[in-house]
């Protein structure tokens, strides 16, 4: 079969690159630059705990140690401290680091991954497609046309893929401008990034605005300054005068000694386009979304988007198509950027109206407050991973389904597994690989050695009801898991959002749900009639199991 052909190689479009791969699918990025990237100390990204885990498991490169995770989080208005957070082990702190080092690290993963090919100089002008396949033709001295199964544009805001694919792409234009600088110097925050509001050295009103200063490794800060709406000029002088009022203003009206490493303007655009997918072509990241105001990440929902689309396409891609799934792309991140732009939209008249607006909702402008620093912090409405709640994958109502702390569609938690050859592992490590994951929660487990509980009590089946699920899964036990009673039986999709939780070895129920996760009975019927026996052979077999029926793990009885 053809590759998959993922136009832009900036960080999402590497990134899914390296995911398909990942799975065993070839790919073909097309760069229409020179296949490096310029360091720009003031374009950096602050990545929240998913997508650093997802970001290590695709390049094994450890990014925490290119980056800084911040020591603490401090808000104020004028010369009040309104809220402090240490961000500790209970608590991930974000990861800042420049983009280049990013976009560095996931081409050197790739730069071994021999069912990637990346094409420097390529800039798209043409695509067409029919039913077996996409054609794209990539223009230039030596104009090229390459043949894929599918396409992915990610490439950014102005999108040649959307334009060529005539798909709408509305909202709203500057909803913010910021001026940025980079620039090495010690400040009093140590380690903890800083928003501050309404500084005193600035004069009152909306032009007031606010700063935000965010570290980086080696002594090096990132400074935000909130510009008045407008399109006036931001000039060096300008910039070099925010620098250093801002640095006296920390300092007691003396400026320290710094360096500027580097400035720019980063202008905010709120864009959602109508369709992400036309056919075989697809869009992510800046192509098919814009946000960023009030310290969203718009890259962030963009390496969420090839989270969600890897497995999908990848499954489609040795399977062949489904409409079903393809389409549940769009579905499922379209509604959680959408529900994150309403958010910040609702939010923006109280936090950046001015003091009339605040006056009468007092109370309502501290919560949009909290809102803007879990912004920040890749927390809350405005920055935690979407949820998938009514997803078109989610299964029926099912009559083993029962409650724990992770509800149906939202990202599981990261505890420690055992897995099938015996080690202890990470869940999220697990991710990814294009397989279901099951999770039997057995405490006990924990501290016997695997030989003692892998054939005892309910495992036996459970195991042939992995076996007989219509797609790869891979069977984990845990000690524990949040709100999970003994022998809940976890099933979890690729990219780590919950299906559903099921008291007990349900193999009807377990195949159901797994069946609707793979876009129903179109995508499975090759291999229906084996798996749907082999579920009810299962059930038969297992009827009546759950909770404390017989040895094995979580039973309290050691078997050997």
């Amino acid at each position: 079969m053809d590759p998959v052909i993922i136009v832009g190689a900036g960080p999402v479009g590497l990134t899914l690159a390296l995911a398909l791969a990942r799975q065993e699918v070839p790919c073909v990025v097309l760069d229409e630059g020179p296949g490096k990237d310029e360091p720009r100390p003031a374009r950096t990204v602050v990545l929240p705990e998913d997508t650093v885990t997802l970001l290590e498991r695709l390049t094994g490169a450890p990014l925490a140690r290119a980056g800084l995770r911040w020591a603490g989080w401090r808000s104020m208005r004028r010369k009040q401290v309104t809220r402090e957070i240490t961000l500790d082990d209970t608590e991930p702190a974000p990861l800042h680091l420049a983009q280049h080092v990013l976009t560095g690290a996931l081409r050197t993963a790739l730069a071994g991954e021999p069912l990637v090919k990346v094409a420097v100089n390529a800039r798209l002008d043409t695509v067409e497609q029919e039913p077996s396949g996409v054609t794209a033709h990539t223009r230039g001295p030596d104009g090229t046309w390459w043949r894929g199964s599918y396409l992915v544009g990610c490439d950014g805001p102005r999108s040649t893929v959307r334009k060529l694919q005539d798909i709408r792409f509305p909202g709203r234009t500057a909803v913010e401008r910021h001026a940025v600088a980079a620039l090495r110097v010690e400040l009093p925050w140590g380690e903890e990034a800083l928003l501050h509001r309404s500084p005193p050295w600035r004069t009152a009103g909306p032009s007031a605005g606010e700063v935000t200063a965010r570290p980086l490794p080696g002594g090096v800060w990132r400074l935000d300054w909130l510009l008045p709406p407008g399109k006036d000029l931001v000039t060096p002088d300008l910039l070099v005068t925010r620098v250093r009022e801002t640095l006296g203003g920390w300092n007691g009206g003396t400026v320290p000694s710094y360096e500027l490493l580097d400035t720019g303007v980063h202008t905010v655009h709120h864009r959602l386009a109508r369709r992400w997918r036309n056919g075989r072509v697809l869009l992510a990241g800046d192509a098919a979304h814009l946000l960023g105001a009030l310290g969203t990440q718009g890259l962030v929902e963009g390496l969420r988007d090839t989270d969600n689309l890897a497995w999908k396409l990848a499954l489609v891609w040795h399977q062949g198509p489904h409409d079903a799934l393809l389409d549940s792309f769009q579905a499922e991140r379209r509604a959680a950027v959408a529900a994150k732009l309403r958010a910040a939209d609702q939010a923006l008249p109280l936090l950046r109206g001015g003091g009339g607006l605040r006056g009468y909702v007092p109370g309502a402008a501290r919560g949009q407050e909290a809102l803007l620093t879990d912004s920040h912090l890749g927390r809350g409405a405005l920055g935690a991973p979407g949820a998938y709640p009514d997803s078109p994958l989610a299964p029926p109502h099912l009559d083993g389904e029962v409650p724990v702390g992770t509800p149906p569609g939202a990202l599981v938690e990261d505890v420690r597994v055992t897995a099938e050859d015996g080690t202890f592992v990470r869940l999220r490590d697990r991710l990814g690989r294009g397989a279901l994951l099951v999770v039997l929660i057995a405490p006990g487990t924990g501290v016997w050695e695997r030989r003692h509980w892998v054939s005892a009590g309910v495992m036996p089946r459970l195991a042939a009801a992995v076996t007989a699920l219509p797609c790869r899964a891979e069977l984990l036990v845990a000690e524990s898991y949040p709100g999970a009673a003994a022998h809940t039986v976890l099933l979890v999709r690729p990219d780590g959002h919950l299906v559903t939780a099921l008291g007990g070895v349900r193999p009807a129920d377990l195949y159901t749900a797994a069946q609707a996760t793979l876009g129903g009975a179109e995508q499975v019927k090759a291999g229906a009639g084996a798996g749907a026996g082999a579920a009810s052979a299962g059930a038969a077999a297992g009827s009546g199991s759950g909770p404390g029926s017989g040895p094995g793990p979580g039973s309290g009885s050691r078997s050997t």
